[in-house]
């Protein structure tokens, strides 16, 4: 079975995901920005043991910490889409306009493009691609737990912004209809930021999308 904790780290409060299967307790983290201690002494407290990291994108307060901890423990990076390249590129820019600890940089072990599988021990969650956040934005998404995470592309009452470079917010909303609408209304997404929801409350409720 598929398991997950989210642990919201730095001063963007940033919902950074533990994920894991209950069978082996091999696991991977999503988005880890920042406050790696906090998020370590988590995946200890859970006996998860981390395999890999995953990216839903790569702006600062989800990929902050990346570099360190792919180096400190070994694990591959994997993801986002090759669209954010400029983004990991400006990394260290990025951590000093918003006063982050500096960035290390890395490169992906594996990028990600729409109909990928990624994996943790038993269990599999497929990739899709939504752009418009960022170039480069993608999705995990467990149809066995009816669970989505879905970074920065949509949140509980709110979408995401557009206005930063590579942002498209016709190219967004093409995302959330045509790539999370499908996933079925009783699933669960958790977002970058925020609490969770589900896609049939937001289509019925979201003041951006509700309706579509």
């Amino acid at each position: 079975m598929f398991r997950y904790r989210t642990v919201p780290v730095t001063p963007f409060e940033q919902n950074c995901s533990i994920v894991w299967c209950d069978q082996t307790l091999q696991g991977a983290v999503i988005d880890p920005g920042g406050d790696l201690p906090r998020l370590l002494a988590e995946v200890q407290r859970l006996g998860v043991t981390l395999q890999a990291i995953w990216l839903t994108h790569a702006h600062i307060d989800h990929a902050g910490g990346t570099g360190q901890l792919a180096r400190e423990l070994g694990l591959p990076i994997i993801g986002p889409h090759p669209g954010d390249q400029f983004w990991i590129d400006g990394l260290p820019m990025q951590s000093a306009r918003f006063g982050f600890p500096p960035a290390e940089p890395f490169t992906p072990t594996r990028w990600l493009k729409d109909g990928d599988t990624v994996s943790v021990g038993e269990c599999s969650l497929s990739v899709r691609h939504c752009p418009g956040h960022t170039p480069g934005h993608v999705v995990f998404h467990s149809a066995e737990a009816h669970r989505a995470f879905v970074g920065d592309v949509l949140f509980a009452g709110s979408i995401g912004r557009t206005d930063f470079p590579g942002g498209d917010h016709a190219t967004l909303i093409s995302s959330i209809t045509e790539r999370l609408w499908p996933m079925g209304d009783d699933t669960v997404f958790i977002p970058g930021h925020g609490p969770e929801s589900t896609f049939g409350r937001e289509r019925r409720t979201n003041p951006y999308v509700g309706g579509t």
